[in-house]
């Protein structure tokens, strides 16, 4: 059992973890053991997260997410497998954190008269500046 906050408790049947070997630098230690860790979480199918935070979750996970409705996320920065486990799990609770937040609606706004004057008199003080550079009649 996952705890993300006060409402949201992911269920471990939701998590599937595979262990591969990881790319990169290491020694023999990289050929050996399989100390990357993919996670797997079954987001579209989650009975513990509302449907308009799953649809934050989509997008915040961009490519992560599969046409099945799955988030994976891929670790493989540290040697250590329980360590590269951690680093999924807390990155899978900071993005369900991050889809939980409701962002704030963008209120429109209108430039202010002073702001637009000063624009367009800028504009044709430069236009005026670019007109001198033409040729030159004799």
């Amino acid at each position: 059992m996952m705890r993300i906050n006060d409402h949201i408790e992911i269920a471990d049947w939701e998590l599937t973890e595979s262990f591969t070997r990881a790319s990169g630098p290491g020694g023999q230690n990289v050929n050996k053991v399989s100390t990357a860790v993919e996670l797997r979480f079954e987001a579209a199918r989650s009975p513990s997260l509302p449907e308009h935070v799953k649809a934050r979750l989509k997008r915040l996970a961009g490519r992560r997410w599969t046409q099945d409705g799955a988030l994976v996320l891929f670790v493989q920065e540290t040697r250590s497998q329980a360590r590269n486990r951690e680093i999924a799990r807390e990155r899978l609770s900071e993005l369900i954190k991050k889809a939980c937040e409701k962002p704030k609606r963008r209120l429109a706004t209108k430039p202010t008269y002073g702001s637009v004057k000063r624009r367009l008199a800028g504009k044709k003080a430069r236009g005026e500046v670019k007109a001198l550079r033409g040729k030159v009649d004799e």
